[in-house]
C-alpha cells in the first residue's frame, strides 16, 4: 500500500481533530482527504488539511465538543463542519453521494461508503484518502498514479462530472496549470470543449476566483492556451485573448492581475466592463483598467518614464511596462517605477493667491501650467517662484 509522510501526520492540532472523530466513530471512520494527500504524494507543501468522515454533522459537532474543540457549522446541509484546533481551521465533510444536480449546486445524501464518496469527486488525483498512519486509500485505483504522473483525469465519465458542476470545466484547467505535465487529458479536454456553454451559467464570483487561481500558477500558459483552443477562454474574458502576450509576461511577473491584464487588449473601456462583469473587487478592476494602455512612444527616455510614473503611479507604470513589447521602454519604465519616488507638487493654491490670482478657474489653470512646465523640465527642485510667475503670466496672457 502507498504511504505518505507529511507534516500534518505529526501535527498535534490536526491529530486532536482526528482523535476526537475516532473516539466517536472508530479509526475507520475518519481519513485525511483530497489536496493534502495529493500534495504529499507529489512532494509539495500542502495548504489546507481537510478530513472526511462517516459521521454525520450532528455527530461531528458532538465529538468535537466532547474533545473541547470548537465546531463551526460552515455547510451542514452539504455535510461540512469546520473544527478549530489550536486556533486553526480543519474542514470536516461527511461522506456523500449526489441525489440531484443542476450544474451549479447539488442535493446530497450522506453515506458510509468511501467508494461512493470518491465517485462524486472531480478528479482522480483528488479522490485520495489517508489514515493517521499515512496509508493512502485510492478508490479509483488511478489517483496515486495520476498524482505521480501529473495527469488531471475526471473520476468516471467526464461529461457526467461536468454536468454535475460546470465549475469543473475551469477547475480542469486550473489543476492542469498547477499539477499537470505534458498535454491535457484528451477525454477531459474534449468534454470541456463540448460543454463550454456551461461556464456562462456560473456566477461571476466563482469564475473569477478560478481564473485568478489558475493565473497564479508558476506557468499558466499551457493551460490558458488549451482553454483558448477549446473555446472557453473567450467566454470567460468576454473577448479573444492574447495568449502570446501572456507567454511574454509570464516569466516577468507572478502577479495574476498582471497576467490577466496581458490577456485583455489595451482598451480601458472594454477592460473596465469585463472586470466589472467578473465582479472582481473594485481595487482589482480599477488596477486592470489603469493597466489597459500602452507605453508612450518616448518611454525609453528616463525623463519621459518619470513623467509617466508621476502621472499614473508606480503600479500602473509597472503593469503597462510589463506588457510592452518594446524592451528598452519596458526596462526604462520598470527601473523608474521601482527606484524613483515622485516628488510632490511644490506649489499650491495658496502660492497662486499670493501672486494676486483670485480663487476660481484661473487658479487651476495656473497650477496646471506650472505642473506641465515642471514635468517637461524633469521636476527640477529650484526656480519655483520664477516658474510660478511665468505660469501666472501665461494664464493671464491667454485670458480673453
Amino acid at each position: 500500500m502507498t504511504r505518505v509522510d507529511a507534516p500534518w501526520l505529526r501535527d498535534p492540532a490536526a491529530l486532536a481533530v482526528v482523535d476526537a472523530l475516532t473516539a466517536q466513530g472508530g479509526a475507520d471512520g475518519v481519513r485525511f482527504v483530497g489536496g493534502c494527500v495529493r500534495d504529499a504524494l507529489m512532494g509539495r507543501d500542502g495548504g489546507d488539511v481537510d478530513l472526511a468522515t462517516t459521521l454525520e454533522p450532528p455527530q461531528v459537532i458532538a465529538a468535537l465538543g466532547t474533545a473541547g474543540l470548537k465546531a463551526v457549522p460552515t455547510g451542514v446541509e452539504h455535510g461540512t463542519v469546520t473544527a478549530v484546533s489550536a486556533g486553526r481551521p480543519f474542514e470536516i465533510t461527511t461522506l456523500r453521494r449526489d441525489v440531484a444536480t443542476d450544474g451549479r449546486r447539488a442535493v446530497v445524501a450522506f453515506t458510509t461508503d468511501w467508494d461512493e464518496d470518491a465517485r462524486r469527486r472531480d478528479f482522480r488525483l483528488n479522490a485520495l484518502y489517508a489514515d493517521r498512519n499515512g496509508a493512502v486509500f485510492d478508490p479509483t485505483k488511478e489517483g496515486v498514479a495520476d498524482a505521480l504522473a501529473g495527469r488531471i483525469v475526471f473520476v468516471g465519465d467526464a461529461r457526467r462530472r461536468i454536468a454535475e458542476d460546470h465549475l469543473r470545466i475551469l477547475r480542469f484547467f486550473r489543476f492542469f496549470a498547477w499539477f499537470g505535465r505534458g498535454v491535457p487529458d484528451p477525454e477531459g479536454l474534449a468534454a470541456c470543449a463540448d460543454m463550454a456553454e456551461g461556464v456562462e451559467r456560473l456566477s461571476a464570483e466563482r469564475i473569477s476566483a478560478e481564473l485568478v487561481k489558475l493565473l497564479a500558477a508558476p506557468d499558466p500558459v499551457p493551460a490558458v492556451r488549451a482553454m483558448a483552443e477549446a473555446g472557453i477562454l473567450s467566454r470567460v474574458l468576454g473577448t479573444e485573448a492574447d495568449v502570446a502576450r501572456l507567454a511574454r509576461v509570464q516569466p516577468l511577473s507572478a502577479d495574476p492581475l498582471v497576467r490577466l491584464s496581458a490577456l485583455w487588449p489595451d482598451d480601458r473601456a472594454l477592460v473596465a466592463e469585463a472586470a466589472r462583469r467578473l465582479r472582481l473587487p473594485r481595487a482589482a478592476w480599477k488596477r486592470l483598467e489603469d493597466a489597459a494602455e500602452t507605453l508612450p512612444a518616448d518611454a525609453a527616455d528616463p525623463s519621459a518614464a518619470r513623467r509617466l510614473v508621476y502621472r499614473v503611479g508606480a503600479q500602473a507604470g509597472c503593469d503597462r511596462a510589463l506588457k510592452s513589447a518594446d524592451l528598452t521602454a519596458r526596462d526604462s519604465v520598470l527601473d523608474v517605477a521601482r527606484s524613483w519616488t515622485p516628488p510632490r507638487m511644490p506649489v499650491s493654491g495658496r502660492d497662486v493667491a499670493r501672486l494676486g490670482v483670485a480663487p476660481g478657474p484661473d487658479t487651476g489653470a495656473v497650477l496646471r501650467a506650472f505642473e506641465s512646465s515642471w514635468m517637461a523640465d524633469d521636476f527640477p527642485p529650484g526656480d519655483v517662484d520664477a516658474r510660478l510667475a511665468a505660469a501666472v503670466s501665461a494664464v493671464r496672457g491667454s485670458a480673453p
